[in-house]
């Protein structure tokens, strides 16, 4: 049986408000945490430990860097970063066939067979 009743007063369901949003952390979407992690860390040795700079210096280039990226990856991250994901270039290729192993090495008698095999069919080829 089902829950609903054409007559009761109350119509609708309580519906959770967070189905369908993007999980955040405070006023920053979650999916960021991880890049702006890099550009903070990658900003800081470059600033800090390679150029010298200052604190202030640093604090600027990481949050134009974070910046830079949240414009460009946004609500819809795919929009930018599909660009950077090259497509692949199928070819069809043709090799000769060559032994791996070498067939004077012991082997059952089942291989031994087959190696016979190409081996005259080679003979009468050449």
């Amino acid at each position: 049986m089902s829950d609903f009743n054409p007559n009761s007063s109350k119509k609708f369901r309580p519906v959770n408000s967070s189905l369908g949003t993007a999980p955040k952390v405070g006023p920053f979407p979650a999916d960021q945490v991880i890049p702006w992690t890099a550009i903070c860390l990658t900003s800081y040795y470059i600033c800090k430990s390679v150029l010298g700079l200052s604190w202030l210096w640093t604090g600027i280039v990481a949050a134009w860097g974070m910046s830079t990226w949240w414009v460009l990856t946004g609500s819809k991250a795919w929009r930018f970063l599909s660009k950077l994901v090259s497509t692949p270039t199928f070819t069809r290729g043709y090799a000769r066939y060559s032994q791996i192993l070498n067939t004077s090495s012991p082997t059952p008698t089942s291989h031994k067979r087959l190696s016979i095999r190409s081996n005259q069919q080679q003979k009468r080829r050449g």
